[in-house]
């Protein structure tokens, strides 16, 4: 079974940092382009980073300069460091391959940046 499963989330104060991850499974991680995606009520669901297979980055330009995407190919993880963030970052963070597949998204894992 394909699973993704997102960790790292939390309450943080503007200007934090927090470190998210993904832990995903072997057969779509090694080959796929994978995605951070976040959402806020009310809003769709927006690709904030993406990576390729071999490390190509891309951000939005909310996130740029602040988030940092990687992967660790020999874990199956992915990862996203989020430093200086801000109240708008609030929002639940999920991963899946970019583009995505509905049949992927998993709980996701909050963040909140509040003081």
């Amino acid at each position: 079974q394909v699973r993704l499963v997102e960790s790292g989330g939390g309450l943080v104060q503007p200007g934090g940092s927090l470190r998210l991850s993904c832990a995903a499974s072997r057969s779509i991680f090694s080959i796929n382009t994978m995605g951070w995606y976040r959402q806020t009520q009310g809003k769709e669901r927006e690709l904030v980073a993406s990576i390729t297979s071999v490390g190509s980055t891309n951000y939005a330009d909310s996130v740029k300069g602040r988030f940092t995407i990687s992967r660790d190919n020999a874990k199956n993880t992915l990862y996203l460091q989020m430093n200086s963030l801000k109240p708008e970052d609030t929002a639940v963070y999920y991963c899946n391959v970019k583009p995505f597949r509905s049949v992927l998204w998993g709980q996701g894992t909050q963040v909140t940046v509040s003081s």
